[in-house]
């Protein structure tokens, strides 16, 4: 923390007073913020301490002193009255003009300078820098044709100044031998900043340093979009004179409008293949989250997704029912143990990728045609039966995931698929129902219960009956080993023996 003096004037009286002036963790001095100057004019005793500053390499001849700030605090007031209550007189205090704070920088070698640049900001902050023409004519091609164009002026101004400590900071960096290395300290916002500033000025060395900045530091959160914004822009103004395209290549491809695509279909064959449990489930997670990102594009980018991702459900239901044929042959269960368990994690791994794919589609609400795929596994389902229930069980979650999806309205098959689903997968879910309830963590009963519900409901009202009375008849056998379809069974119930009546009472009427 550096000290400057600061003069307050009031009524002709000047009262000197130290204030504190921050020198942020990349180096630079700031100028304060008329908030903090204001508290410290009004709460901060007089400091007699001083503590030396290292300033930036000099292109002066002697060396560089730190910036020499004063401050002026003025008011107007008439010296006949006084206002001792000025909340009584609402109508003065409206008409009190904005209280102005003056700050001095000097750079280089103060005594030296023989130019005045003035910045005004919309905060009420005006800043007067003592500088060298010879700087300015060197580094900014904006004060080159001020100081051009008027050549005996001894002072230019700046107005509405949105960022008066970067602009007092770019100019200091004009005194910098290496402007690059001042900063490697900085944030990427403050870069960026500077960069307009500098981009303002014409200071072409400083807009370069910024951009190698910005190529090699890494972007995090909205620091990219905020990078990738300006840099668009700038290039555009520009014509791309600094060369900003090899820096915008970091989030933009030169590859073929299939190369997407391909680097889709890798991506989920990765997955897909993968027999590492925990780093599997890590990037299903992981894709799924940026595939629904990525759900609203418009770009064309969504039908190759489809595309890409019914393929790889063809590929998953193709090995299923091969590894399904292999564990139902006689001869299986005279295998080794080592290729029964390699049989059945395999069955357990393309079941459980088909529930991701599942899961995929109809968070996007295109999976009506893996409903039709999957109702027609007549054969799958055939050898369902076959296999024992801890080696079949995941394939009955891709059911209940159907039917949920059905119930939610996610998935909208045809009435064909529905009655087929029903009449092919219906009963060996139930079959495997207890196992479900108890050995799948995620397996929400309540939830698949309702979709099993909501999809026999969609039928006709004979259809309903038929397979909600043998479902009753296997209920009151098993018990909660069974799917519990009560809301159901009253919402048919209603439609058969209530509403008819209602119907007939009406007519009477």
């Amino acid at each position: 923390m550096a000290e400057f003096s600061v003069g307050e004037l009031r009524a002709q009286h000047t009262r000197i007073r130290n204030v504190p002036i921050a020198v942020t963790p990349e180096g630079f001095w700031c100028c304060p913020s008329p908030a903090a100057l204001q508290k410290s004019l009004k709460n901060q005793a007089p400091q007699n301490k001083h503590h030396k500053v290292s300033p930036p390499n000099s292109k002066a001849s002697s060396v560089q002193r730190a910036p020499t700030i004063s401050s002026e605090k003025r008011t107007i007031s008439n010296p006949n009255t006084e206002n001792t209550n000025p909340s009584s007189n609402p109508s003065k205090v409206a008409e009190k003009p904005q209280q102005k704070h003056k700050i001095s920088v000097g750079f280089g070698q103060p005594e030296t300078s023989d130019f005045k640049v003035v910045l005004r900001g919309k905060d009420g902050i005006i800043v007067k820098m003592s500088v060298h023409r010879n700087v300015l004519l060197e580094n900014s091609t904006y004060f080159s044709e001020k100081l051009c164009e008027n050549s005996p002026i001894s002072s230019t101004e700046i107005p509405d100044c949105d960022d008066v400590e970067i602009y007092v900071e770019t100019v200091g960096l004009m005194y910098c031998k290496d402007v690059k290395h001042r900063l490697v300290k900085q944030s990427v916002p403050r870069v960026l900043r500077i960069l307009k500033v500098a981009e303002f000025l014409g200071f072409r060395s400083c807009v370069v340093s910024c951009l190698d900045y910005l190529e090699a530091v890494p972007w995090v959160g909205d620091e990219e979009e905020n990078v990738v914004s300006y840099l668009r822009h700038l290039q555009i103004d520009t014509k791309d004179r600094y060369g900003i395209s090899p820096l915008l290549r970091r989030v933009s491809s030169n590859m073929q409008n299939d190369a997407p695509n391909n680097t889709l279909v890798q991506i989920i064959e990765l997955v897909l293949k993968s027999s590492e449990d925990r780093a599997r489930r890590e990037m299903k997670s992981v894709v799924s989250k940026l595939l629904k990102e990525n759900s609203t594009s418009t770009n064309g980018s969504t039908d190759i997704c489809i595309e890409t991702l019914y393929k790889s459900c063809q590929v998953c239901l193709d090995s299923l029912l091969d590894l399904f044929r292999q564990a139902s042959e006689p001869e299986f269960r005279n295998q080794t143990a080592e290729v029964r368990d390699k049989t059945n994690r395999g069955i357990a791994l393309e079941a459980d990728n088909l529930l991701w794919l599942l899961e995929i589609l109809c968070d996007r609400h295109v999976g009506d045609d893996f409903v039709t795929k999957w109702a027609g596994q007549d054969e799958l389902a055939g050898h369902h039966a076959k296999l024992p229930i801890m080696s079949r069980h995941l394939v009955s979650c891709v059911t209940a995931r159907i039917f949920v999806g059905i119930g939610k309205g996610e998935v909208l098959p045809t009435k064909e698929t529905r009655q087929q689903l029903i009449h092919v997968w219906l009963q060996p879910l139930i079959d495997d129902y207890n196992w479900l309830q108890h050995a799948c963590r995620p397996f929400d009963r309540k939830v698949v219960e309702e979709g099993i519900g909501r999809t026999i409901l969609t039928l006709p009202l004979e259809e309903q009956q038929t397979i909600l009375l043998t479902w009753m008849g296997r209920f009151l056998k098993a018990g909660d080993a069974c799917p519990n379809l009560q809301r159901a069974f009253e919402v048919w119930w209603r439609r058969t023996f209530i509403r008819p009546y209602v119907e007939q009472e009406g007519n009477r009427n």
